[in-house]
């Protein structure tokens, strides 16, 4: 099965950067300015969308972990954010496309990429975040020589579990979905995977997600992107 992957598709929250120490502080301005100032009430939206303001860690298949902005301006207008739809979702995506500048990289993962790369494997990511904040993030942290295909839950594609990112992928490389490998820290991805034909479904434990939770959706479980190398080559 693995020697008919010809391509990897990567998640990038908890997949490719380290999820807490990227979003905690950016989520908590997020709720902050949703809430306009409101501490009590931003701590509530920190929440609803999966966050525990104490502990400061997002519980895995939350808004937060798995969801996309649009999906947190829904919950957060339900709750009594007093904002347009429309507005709090660009000033969201705003703020999260801003934090990709300063983004925190899990260990091993540009030396995975470029392993990977050189083997022959072309490579993709496909997010919640917007296809902006990919961008931003590719640039600041290096990889974006190492990616010819991104997709985010404004690309067009339709949003995770749903499988058009894979597919999408698929097209821009002329291949069937079976020569893909997904990865990621979460059940949305794995699910994405699954619902796409593709032809190998990887969980990562390096975010949000437990192995309890992917390791019944995952044709492998691995630590980390820095071990995948290891299992593909």
């Amino acid at each position: 099965m693995q020697s008919a992957v010809k391509a990897i598709l990567f998640d990038k929250d908890g997949t490719l950067l380290d999820f807490d120490a990227t979003w905690a502080s950016v989520n908590e301005a997020a709720a902050l300015f949703a809430a306009q100032s409101d501490q009590a009430f931003a701590e509530d939206l920190l929440r609803i969308a999966g966050m525990d303001p104490v502990s400061r860690k997002t519980a895995g298949g939350s808004l937060f972990a798995a969801g996309n902005s649009e999906e947190i301006v829904e919950a957060w207008v339900a709750a009594g954010a007093k904002f347009q739809r429309d507005a709090l979702r660009r000033g969201l995506d705003r703020l999260f496309t801003r934090s990709m500048d300063a983004a925190a990289v899990l260990p091993g993962i540009p030396e995975a990429l470029e392993s990977l790369r050189t083997s022959g494997f072309r490579l993709g990511v496909a997010s919640s975040d917007s296809e902006g904040a990919i961008r931003t993030f590719l640039e600041a942290s290096g990889l974006v020589g190492q990616i010819e295909f991104i997709a985010g839950y404004d690309s067009g594609h339709g949003p995770k579990p749903e499988p058009g990112m894979v597919h999408a992928f698929a097209r821009h490389l002329d291949l069937a979905p079976s020569a893909i490998a997904m990865v990621g820290d979460n059940t949305h991805d794995l699910e994405m995977a699954r619902a796409a034909d593709a032809g190998l479904a990887v969980g990562v434990l390096s975010g949000t997600g437990t192995r309890a939770e992917l390791e019944l959706l995952s044709d492998h479980l691995l630590q980390s992107v820095a071990d995948l190398p290891k299992l593909l080559t």
